[in-house]
Protein backbone atom coordinates (compact mmCIF):
# COMPACT_ATOMS: atom_id res chain seq x y z
CA UNK A 1 0.00 0.00 0.00
CA UNK A 2 1.51 3.52 -0.86
CA UNK A 3 1.53 6.13 1.63
CA UNK A 4 3.84 8.16 -0.26
CA UNK A 5 7.20 7.58 1.81
CA UNK A 6 10.17 5.58 0.48
CA UNK A 7 11.11 3.93 3.80
CA UNK A 8 9.93 1.96 6.62
CA UNK A 9 9.23 1.48 10.46
CA UNK A 10 9.52 -2.35 10.85
CA UNK A 11 8.26 -4.77 13.62
CA UNK A 12 9.33 -8.54 13.81
CA UNK A 13 7.14 -9.51 10.44
CA UNK A 14 5.37 -6.57 10.65
CA UNK A 15 6.02 -3.34 8.17
CA UNK A 16 4.74 -0.41 9.04
CA UNK A 17 4.53 2.70 7.04
CA UNK A 18 5.76 5.72 8.35
CA UNK A 19 2.42 7.26 7.85
CA UNK A 20 1.26 4.71 10.09
CA UNK A 21 3.37 5.49 13.40
CA UNK A 22 6.91 5.17 14.77
CA UNK A 23 7.90 1.38 15.74
CA UNK A 24 9.99 2.97 18.73
CA UNK A 25 11.61 -0.96 19.53
CA UNK A 26 12.90 -1.45 15.84
CA UNK A 27 13.13 2.19 14.35
CA UNK A 28 13.50 2.29 10.42
CA UNK A 29 14.29 -0.43 7.87
CA UNK A 30 16.23 -0.01 4.55
CA UNK A 31 14.09 -1.89 2.25
CA UNK A 32 14.96 -0.14 -0.74
CA UNK A 33 17.33 1.44 -2.88
CA UNK A 34 14.98 5.01 -2.18
CA UNK A 35 15.87 4.14 1.58
CA UNK A 36 19.76 4.24 0.82
CA UNK A 37 19.38 7.32 -1.22
CA UNK A 38 16.75 9.01 1.18
CA UNK A 39 19.46 8.39 4.11
CA UNK A 40 22.35 9.73 1.97
CA UNK A 41 20.42 13.01 1.00
CA UNK A 42 20.09 13.74 4.67
CA UNK A 43 23.10 12.95 5.52
CA UNK A 44 25.16 15.22 2.73
CA UNK A 45 22.64 17.78 4.16
CA UNK A 46 24.19 17.41 7.56
CA UNK A 47 28.04 17.50 6.65
CA UNK A 48 29.44 18.96 3.49
CA UNK A 49 31.99 16.23 3.71
CA UNK A 50 29.42 13.52 2.65
CA UNK A 51 27.87 15.06 -0.03
CA UNK A 52 31.30 16.02 -1.28
CA UNK A 53 32.37 11.81 -0.80
CA UNK A 54 28.58 11.28 -2.42
CA UNK A 55 29.45 13.23 -5.61
CA UNK A 56 32.49 11.28 -6.48
CA UNK A 57 30.94 7.76 -4.99
CA UNK A 58 27.23 8.22 -6.96
CA UNK A 59 24.75 6.38 -5.63
CA UNK A 60 25.28 3.68 -2.98
CA UNK A 61 24.24 0.20 -3.04
CA UNK A 62 21.29 -1.57 -1.23
CA UNK A 63 23.40 -4.46 0.18
CA UNK A 64 20.49 -6.06 1.52
CA UNK A 65 20.70 -9.91 2.01
CA UNK A 66 18.07 -12.48 3.40
CA UNK A 67 18.43 -12.94 6.84
CA UNK A 68 19.11 -16.00 9.16
CA UNK A 69 21.64 -18.37 9.66
CA UNK A 70 23.36 -18.89 6.08
CA UNK A 71 23.55 -14.54 6.62
CA UNK A 72 25.53 -14.66 9.76
CA UNK A 73 27.89 -17.46 8.89
CA UNK A 74 28.64 -15.63 5.81
CA UNK A 75 29.56 -12.55 8.30
CA UNK A 76 32.07 -14.96 10.12
CA UNK A 77 33.49 -15.94 7.07
CA UNK A 78 34.21 -12.61 6.02
CA UNK A 79 35.72 -11.75 9.13
CA UNK A 80 39.73 -10.60 8.53
CA UNK A 81 39.94 -11.65 5.36
CA UNK A 82 39.45 -9.40 1.92
CA UNK A 83 36.07 -9.76 -0.38
CA UNK A 84 37.64 -11.76 -2.97
CA UNK A 85 39.14 -14.72 0.07
CA UNK A 86 35.12 -14.26 1.57
CA UNK A 87 33.56 -15.03 -1.56
CA UNK A 88 35.84 -17.52 -2.68
CA UNK A 89 35.31 -19.40 0.37
CA UNK A 90 31.60 -19.37 0.13
CA UNK A 91 31.10 -20.09 -3.15
CA UNK A 92 32.99 -23.31 -1.57
CA UNK A 93 30.25 -23.82 1.10
CA UNK A 94 27.66 -23.66 -0.99
CA UNK A 95 28.72 -25.97 -3.28
CA UNK A 96 29.31 -28.30 -0.69
CA UNK A 97 26.20 -27.78 0.99
CA UNK A 98 27.40 -26.48 3.99
CA UNK A 99 25.73 -22.77 4.27
CA UNK A 100 22.57 -24.84 6.82
CA UNK A 101 22.82 -25.12 10.31
CA UNK A 102 22.17 -28.75 10.27
CA UNK A 103 24.93 -29.51 7.78
CA UNK A 104 27.21 -27.36 9.44
CA UNK A 105 26.64 -28.50 12.95
CA UNK A 106 28.16 -32.14 11.50
CA UNK A 107 30.41 -31.28 9.24
CA UNK A 108 33.95 -33.01 9.85
CA UNK A 109 37.18 -30.31 10.45
CA UNK A 110 38.37 -32.09 7.49
CA UNK A 111 35.26 -30.74 5.01
CA UNK A 112 35.40 -27.51 6.52
CA UNK A 113 39.24 -27.51 6.27
CA UNK A 114 38.51 -28.07 2.35
CA UNK A 115 36.22 -25.15 1.43
CA UNK A 116 38.65 -22.82 3.33
CA UNK A 117 37.85 -22.08 6.61
CA UNK A 118 40.87 -21.86 8.87
CA UNK A 119 40.41 -24.49 12.24
CA UNK A 120 39.13 -21.49 14.23
CA UNK A 121 36.39 -20.27 11.55
CA UNK A 122 35.39 -24.10 11.72
CA UNK A 123 35.00 -24.04 15.22
CA UNK A 124 32.88 -20.78 14.96
CA UNK A 125 30.48 -22.07 12.09
CA UNK A 126 30.15 -25.40 14.21
CA UNK A 127 29.21 -23.07 17.37
CA UNK A 128 26.64 -21.08 15.81
CA UNK A 129 24.70 -24.27 13.72
CA UNK A 130 24.30 -25.18 17.50
CA UNK A 131 23.37 -22.09 19.27
CA UNK A 132 19.97 -22.65 18.47
CA UNK A 133 19.41 -18.94 17.34
CA UNK A 134 15.54 -17.58 16.73
CA UNK A 135 16.73 -15.82 13.69
CA UNK A 136 12.78 -14.43 13.17
CA UNK A 137 12.60 -13.04 16.78
CA UNK A 138 15.62 -11.01 15.94
CA UNK A 139 13.70 -8.79 13.40
CA UNK A 140 11.49 -7.33 16.32
CA UNK A 141 13.83 -6.38 18.72
CA UNK A 142 15.95 -3.35 19.18
CA UNK A 143 19.44 -2.93 18.12
CA UNK A 144 20.61 -3.19 21.41
CA UNK A 145 19.71 -6.31 21.94
CA UNK A 146 20.05 -8.21 18.90
CA UNK A 147 23.60 -7.20 18.65
CA UNK A 148 23.83 -8.31 22.59
CA UNK A 149 22.54 -11.90 21.75
CA UNK A 150 24.32 -12.21 18.75
CA UNK A 151 27.49 -11.53 20.42
CA UNK A 152 27.00 -14.34 23.22
CA UNK A 153 27.85 -16.55 20.53
CA UNK A 154 31.48 -17.62 19.96
CA UNK A 155 32.98 -16.22 17.17
CA UNK A 156 30.40 -13.84 16.39
CA UNK A 157 32.03 -10.42 17.08
CA UNK A 158 30.27 -6.73 17.61
CA UNK A 159 31.51 -6.18 14.10
CA UNK A 160 30.03 -9.39 12.64
CA UNK A 161 26.78 -8.80 14.70
CA UNK A 162 26.79 -5.29 14.00
CA UNK A 163 27.10 -6.49 10.03
CA UNK A 164 24.15 -8.76 10.38
CA UNK A 165 21.52 -5.92 11.89
CA UNK A 166 23.00 -3.74 9.30
CA UNK A 167 22.60 -5.99 5.82
CA UNK A 168 20.69 -8.95 7.00
CA UNK A 169 17.79 -7.27 9.16
CA UNK A 170 18.19 -4.00 7.44
CA UNK A 171 18.62 -1.50 10.49
CA UNK A 172 18.97 1.94 9.30
CA UNK A 173 21.13 2.96 12.52
CA UNK A 174 23.70 0.75 12.83
CA UNK A 175 27.47 1.54 12.32
CA UNK A 176 30.39 -1.03 12.27
CA UNK A 177 33.20 1.42 13.42
CA UNK A 178 35.68 -1.17 14.22
CA UNK A 179 35.69 -2.07 10.28
CA UNK A 180 39.32 -1.40 9.26
CA UNK A 181 38.13 0.11 5.92
CA UNK A 182 35.62 2.75 7.60
CA UNK A 183 38.16 3.95 9.83
CA UNK A 184 40.94 4.75 6.93
CA UNK A 185 37.61 6.22 4.65
CA UNK A 186 36.66 8.39 7.48
CA UNK A 187 40.65 9.16 8.65
CA UNK A 188 40.75 10.35 4.35
CA UNK A 189 37.63 12.13 4.18
CA UNK A 190 37.79 14.30 7.60
CA UNK A 191 41.44 15.10 7.07
CA UNK A 192 42.32 13.38 10.20
CA UNK A 193 46.02 12.98 11.55
CA UNK A 194 45.49 9.19 12.07
CA UNK A 195 42.76 6.61 11.70
CA UNK A 196 40.48 6.44 14.51
CA UNK A 197 39.91 3.72 16.84
CA UNK A 198 36.69 2.36 17.67
CA UNK A 199 35.78 4.36 20.32
CA UNK A 200 36.56 7.57 18.64
CA UNK A 201 34.88 6.26 15.34
CA UNK A 202 31.47 5.58 17.51
CA UNK A 203 31.54 8.70 19.07
CA UNK A 204 31.39 10.60 15.75
CA UNK A 205 28.72 8.69 14.06
CA UNK A 206 26.35 9.57 16.69
CA UNK A 207 26.25 12.77 14.87
CA UNK A 208 24.70 10.74 11.99
CA UNK A 209 21.98 8.96 13.43
CA UNK A 210 19.26 8.00 12.24
CA UNK A 211 21.33 7.31 9.01
CA UNK A 212 24.72 5.44 10.67
CA UNK A 213 24.41 2.19 8.47
CA UNK A 214 23.96 4.57 4.65
CA UNK A 215 26.94 6.09 6.42
CA UNK A 216 29.29 3.55 6.82
CA UNK A 217 27.73 2.86 3.08
CA UNK A 218 29.02 5.85 1.91
CA UNK A 219 32.18 5.55 3.69
CA UNK A 220 32.81 2.15 2.06
CA UNK A 221 31.71 3.19 -1.68
CA UNK A 222 34.33 6.62 -0.59
CA UNK A 223 36.60 3.57 0.28
CA UNK A 224 36.97 1.87 -2.69
CA UNK A 225 37.28 5.09 -4.66
CA UNK A 226 40.34 5.83 -2.54
CA UNK A 227 41.58 2.33 -3.46
CA UNK A 228 40.99 3.16 -7.07
CA UNK A 229 42.67 6.26 -6.91
CA UNK A 230 45.72 4.95 -4.80
CA UNK A 231 46.13 2.11 -7.42
CA UNK A 232 45.06 -0.10 -5.25
CA UNK A 233 43.18 -3.60 -6.42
Amino acid sequence: MALGVSCAEGIGNVILQAGWGINRLVGRIITTLDCVAEGAEWLAGREPKFAAALAVCGPLPLRRQEDGFAALLSAIVGQQVSVASARAIWGRLETAGLTYSAAMAEASDEALRAVGLSRQKARYGRALAQAGIDFNSLRGEPDDSVIARLVAVPGVGRWTAEIYAMFALGRADVFAPGDLALQEAAKRLFRLESRSGDKVLRAMAEEWSPWRSVAARLLWAYYTVLKSRDGVV
